[in-house]
């Protein structure tokens, strides 16, 4: 049967071309998005990481711009910032450089805002940073999706962080350390929340099954969004490439990390993977994938599905629970 869309609320670039490169163009941004419809993701967000100024100067600009061009409306949606408010600390810090990361600033977040003309929609920060409310606050004032994600923050500064108008959680059981303390610690705290949404990266190498199950039974499939986290590296062969200013391997099962680390190093999976993925575990009806990957999003976004130019068609088999794009 036909659906309509996928929404990928958190991409990093594909086949090569990195949102937050340095020497992103505008026709790299042109051609990543063109590919990315191609291989099924009808909608969705240019993620940018952590990265120095002299980068959020220049991408973002290039990004609203093509965001704004009549071929991209309803298809780009905008911008996510994931950073540079994260937590420097091991573990939590994931893949990103704790070298260009910032304390929680007004006055920073509002040059980068600038700098993308109104096309930033979602923000992730870290919930345990001093002064993060604040910023929080006034994202949200301006209706900015404020996101909580790469921090160690305990239950008290989730609560907290909602209260200030913070709505969801990044890639909800990544960005955080490997070892974790039994009982105090932010995936808990994360899953103990029932005001914020969990975006979730399913693509059979962030999340064990069991936990993916954990967290949609605890927030619901209402309250979790598929996310792919995809990286520059996704579409591409396995090999050694640098990616975030380190080496990183991508393996033949799609696994993506830093070998010096152990790290994941963002996601090789487009979203269909990702939805493939979580519909072969067998844990949600057809109804609630669809509404975790297109109306999830978008209600969160405040986005009228009416406005979403659909490109390729993709289809669901229900019997053999595979999600495909249609040949032209």
């Amino acid at each position: 049967m036909e659906i309509p869309g996928l929404i990928d609320l958190q991409v990093n670039g594909f086949k090569g071309v990195d949102f937050s490169g340095a020497h992103l163009s505008e026709e790299d941004v042109v051609r990543a998005c063109r590919e990315l419809l191609e291989a099924g993701t009808t909608a969705f967000l240019a993620t940018l990481i952590t990265s120095p100024t002299e980068i959020y100067e220049r991408n973002l600009p290039l990004i609203a711009k093509v965001a704004g061009t009549e071929e991209f409306k309803g298809r780009l949606l905008g911008i996510h910032l994931e950073g540079p408010f994260l937590s420097p600390v091991e573990g939590a810090r994931g893949a990103h450089n704790p070298k260009w990361m910032r304390p929680p600033s007004i006055e920073h977040l509002d040059r980068l805002l600038a700098w993308a003309d109104g096309t930033v929609r979602m923000l992730t920060v870290a919930a345990d940073l001093d002064g993060v409310e604040q910023v929080i606050r006034h994202a949200a004032k301006l209706g900015i999706v404020v996101s909580l994600g790469h921090h160690m923050a305990n239950a008290d500064q989730l609560r907290r962080c909602a209260a200030a108008g913070a709505r969801a959680l990044t890639h909800l059981g990544n960005g955080v350390p490997a070892l974790l303390p039994r009982h105090e610690n932010p995936v808990w705290a994360a899953l103990d929340n029932d005001d914020l949404v969990a975006t979730i990266i399913p693509d059979g190498h962030h999340l064990p099954p069991a936990l993916l199950k954990t967290i949609i039974r605890t927030k619901s499939p209402a309250g979790c969004i598929v996310i792919s986290d995809a990286s520059e590296l996704a579409g591409l062969a396995p090999g050694r490439y640098e990616s975030m200013g380190a080496e990183v391997l991508l393996d033949p099962t799609g696994r993506l990390y830093n070998p010096a680390t152990g790290y994941m190093a963002g996601s090789s999976a487009t979203l269909l993977t990702c939805m493939n993925h979580l519909a072969s575990l067998n844990l949600v009806t057809y109804r609630e994938l669809l509404s975790m990957a297109f109306d999830n999003p978008l209600r969160l976004l405040g986005i009228d599905r009416r406005h979403i130019r659909r490109g390729r068609v993709v289809s669901y088999d229900e019997q053999q629970r595979l999600f495909r794009v249609e040949n032209l």
